[in-house]
């Protein structure tokens, strides 16, 4: 085979691009590219070999077929342009695959050609798209092959244009204007391309002419265009035919028959009397409350005289939520809630519509106004709170900020603002509708810790509506008051040689603050008693208010300790108080009663005393003298002999002198040495004992020893010294019980008569008082309790004296002197009860 430049060659070498993909792979594929360059057409093999290249890249063939091919049209010789021999299509299990349509076209294996088998239409393939085409897969085995193959469908003019329906009819008013245009439905062509391009030709007529639009992307479509006016009278229809053709070659056509059908004109349109209408009306009316009946009226005769009434488009929606209108009558009614402060005024467009062809439209405007009724509460915002309130702010002080509002207008929005009576505050206003609520009077948190303020926003509609707040107003409390005592003195008993930290008292301390400012401690005002610290004695606990005693206290030493409590709290600055104890310390019988002196120079408690055979019943032989540390009972003496001494003895002892006398004359029995055991008691619990010893010698007149003769003289002259002086006691004692009576009258006569000034409490003075004629003087103190009350004078108390250590200077007739008439200056101390008065 020779290949040149001639047109067959070329042809030759294109056809050759069907097989080169498989000619590169045999022995005379270098042959064929030699003579390919040898004859000059090196620029179209290159071609080739790119496009094979790409072809042997993608596996793909593109063939086309025109739709409605018969059956058996050849398409391809796809076996040989695959480069796939004949023989070894079968062995290798040749076979075609359609995703769209599998039987539409079919491979014979004889020959290797690709062939119509069915009908092939493209309008039911492709629709309207541009591009149509078959897509196949041919699969080989032996190895596994797959190529993909495309089969273009052309298209051909097989589709007429076709109209949706076979008449248009169109409604044409005989007063429609020259040069009305009227829309015409088009036709529609199911092919593409030139085929689908459709033109419009209207029948001959003298009232229409025909005009194209074209819509982008949409086609053509016709429109009919009004050149001379129609009279209904002359020509109640018209027939008219649109015909299309497209343009495909042969032509097909389609045609539609047009109705032209000309209506009465419509030429007087309704008119309401008024264009604007206004209403006034209060709010919150019921529904179906009319507004306004409206009345058009029509010009024209029959049904183009028939009135309908509607909201006009201009209408809001919520116009057609809030208002109902009868289409028929032309009442509008209330449909909703009407509320003055969601909108006070409404415009209602109404359109009043005839019923004519073409319909004609008159419009007005009803313009509501909604009248304000009381019909909202004021409303209350405190904000700006101040709290707590310390109870001393300054007057002025702003607590809260408040604003009122009513959304009512005019006198029905005017709000006034008041506050509870009888509270320590007022309302200021600061702008219109703005307050301030201020401190007015002092606070005291002690006496009210709260306050409810109640802010009362009344408006002035009539009737009246009101609304209240509430706000709680607490008062911060600040260290304004000290702790106090319940009184400003104690009295506190306790009794001697108490055991080291006992619990005497407490004292309470209440503080009228709170919080931190109400916590009490205690503590002692320091001082000195006597030479020792104050806390050496007592303490006081610092949360408790307890009083402790440190060490046991001596009633002998110590019998009243006065000292000061202080309570303080803790407040910034801290505030505190005193309160005063009074200590009594009671006695305890823990003295016994002691002997003093003795004369002989014996032991302790045991002397001599000689007595003369002579003396007769009566005789003081001697007297014993004790002293009892205590006081009160505890310090009162009593002596008596001790039971072994027997009956038949000659002597006995005074009771509370202790004086020791005869009870007979002696005589020769009674032996001349005896021993008087003489018992001292007090009178306390538990009852003390002192035992005193007398050894008595009886002996004749003429054995009395010299020195006792020779004091006899002096012993009488004491004698009769201390019988002057007893007629002298007597004497003041009847004298002191005289002023004694005289004192309770007198005070009966003024506790009757006036209420006593003096409520203070106090100490008597120690006092001296000396006992009997025939006892010695001794040194008692004396100790008042004084009971104040607020009721009456003090009250009047028994006053105890107790004997001291240091006897009364009066002379003393010695123990060594005797005469016959006996010691008549016994030492006997005496008590005497008095009552003391304040």
């Amino acid at each position: 085979m020779r290949l040149g430049n001639r047109p067959e060659d070329i042809r030759t070498c294109v056809h050759l691009r069907w097989h080169i993909h498989g000619l590169l792979r045999q022995e005379n594929a270098s042959v064929v590219i030699s003579k390919c360059l040898r004859h000059g057409a090196w620029r179209l093999l290159l071609w080739l070999l790119l496009l094979a290249t790409w072809d042997s890249g993608s596996g793909q063939l593109h063939y086309s077929v025109p739709e409605e091919a018969k059956h058996g049209t050849f398409v391809g010789r796809i076996a040989q342009d695959l480069g796939l021999e004949l023989a070894e299509l079968v062995p290798r299990l040749f076979r075609v695959a359609s995703k769209d349509r599998g039987d539409l076209l079919e491979v014979n294996l004889q020959n290797g050609i690709l062939f119509v088998n069915s009908r092939i239409d493209r309008e039911e393939l492709c629709g309207q798209s541009a591009e149509c085409s078959i897509h196949l897969e041919v699969i080989v085995d032996r190895p596994l092959q797959v190529f993909h193959v495309e089969v273009e469908v052309r298209d051909i003019n097989d589709n007429p244009p076709i109209f949706s329906v076979a008449e248009q009819k169109i409604l044409v008013a005989e007063s429609r204007l020259l040069d009305s245009r009227f829309p015409l439905e088009g036709a529609s062509d199911a092919d593409v391309g030139e085929n689908s391009m459709l033109t419009y030709k209207l029948s001959s007529n003298e009232f229409f002419i025909l005009d194209i639009v074209n819509k982008k992307g949409k086609g053509k479509f016709p429109v009919l265009v009004l050149r001379k006016l129609i009279d209904r009278e002359e020509n109640p229809q018209l027939k008219l035919l649109l015909t299309a053709t497209d343009g495909g070659k042969p032509e097909f056509t389609g045609s539609v028959s047009l109705l032209i059908q000309v209506l009465d004109a419509n030429d007087n349109a309704p008119v309401f009397d008024r264009s604007v209408y206004e209403v006034k009306m209060y709010e919150n009316q019921e529904n179906q409350t009319l507004v306004i009946w409206l009345n058009a009226t029509d010009s024209d005769e029959g049904i183009n005289k028939e009135v309908e009434y509607s909201f006009s488009s201009l209408a809001s929606s919520i116009i057609r939520q809030k208002f109902l209108i009868n289409e028929k009558t032309g009442e509008i009614k209330i449909n909703g809630a009407i509320d003055f402060e969601e909108s006070n005024n409404y415009e209602i467009h109404v359109d009043a519509t005839d019923k004519g062809y073409p319909p004609m439209v008159a419009h007005c405007t009803v313009l509501v106004e909604i009248l304000d009724e009381n019909d909202n509460a004021p409303e209350i915002v405190l904000t700006s709170l101040s709290l707590p309130v310390k109870e001393d702010a300054p007057l002025g002080s702003v607590i809260a900020l408040i604003s009122v509002s009513d959304k009512d207008s005019g006198v029905n929005g005017q709000v006034t603002c008041s506050l509870t009576n009888h509270v320590p505050f007022k309302l200021v206003s600061t702008f219109k509708n703005y307050y301030s609520l201020v401190l007015d009077s002092a606070l005291d948190r002690e006496t009210t810790a709260d306050y409810k303020v109640v802010v009362t926003a009344r408006d002035g509609g009539s009737p009246s509506l009101w609304a209240t707040a509430s706000v709680s107003v607490e008062v911060a409390d600040v260290n304004d008051n000290a702790p106090a005592f319940a009184h400003p003195e104690y009295t506190v008993f306790v009794k001697e040689n108490n055991p080291p930290g006992v619990h005497i008292f407490t004292v309470l301390a209440v503080d009228a603050d709170a919080q931190e400012n109400a916590l009490v401690s205690y503590s002692l005002v320091e001082r000195r008693v006597g030479e020792r610290l104050l806390s050496s004695y007592v303490s006081v606990h610092a949360e408790s208010g307890k009083v402790f005693a440190l060490q046991p206290l001596d009633h002998e030493e110590l019998e009243l300790l006065q000292f000061q409590v202080s309570a303080r709290d803790a407040g910034v600055p801290a505030l505190g108080s005193n309160v005063t104890l009074q200590v009594f310390v009671q006695d305890e019988n823990d003295n016994p009663p002691t002997l003093l002196g003795h004369q002989s120079g014996g032991p302790a408690g045991e002397f001599s005393q000689l007595v003369l055979r002579s003396v007769g019943a009566g005789h003081v032989v001697s007297k014993v003298r004790a002293v009892d540390a205590d006081s009160g009972y505890n310090a009162w003496l009593s002596y008596e002999l001790h039971p072994t001494v027997g009956a038949r003895s000659p002597f006995r002892v005074g009771l509370y002198t202790g004086e020791i006398s005869m009870t007979r004359a002696l005589d020769e029995s009674d032996l001349p040495r005896q021993r008087l055991l003489v018992l001292v008691k007090d009178h306390g619990e538990p009852m003390l004992i002192a035992t005193a010893t007398v050894l008595v010698s009886l002996v004749e007149n003429g054995q009395v020893p010299k020195a006792s003769s020779q004091g006899l003289p002096n012993s009488s002259r004491r004698e009769a010294s201390l019988m002057d002086v007893n007629v002298y006691l007597i004497i003041a004692i009847c004298a002191v019980s005289s002023l004694l009576v005289l004192t309770l009258l007198l005070y009966t006569a003024l506790r009757c008569s006036a209420v006593p000034m003096q409520a203070g409490c106090g100490l008597g003075k120690p006092t001296l008082v000396c006992s009997s004629a025939v006892g010695t003087w001794s040194y008692s103190q004396q100790r008042q309790q004084r009971v104040c009350s607020g009721e009456g004078p003090p009250k009047t108390d028994l006053m105890a004296f107790s004997p001291s250590l240091t006897p009364c200077p009066v002379a003393e007739v010695g123990m060594e002197n005797h005469s016959v008439g006996g010691d008549v200056s016994g030492k006997v101390g005496y008590y005497f009860l008095l009552s003391y008065f304040a």
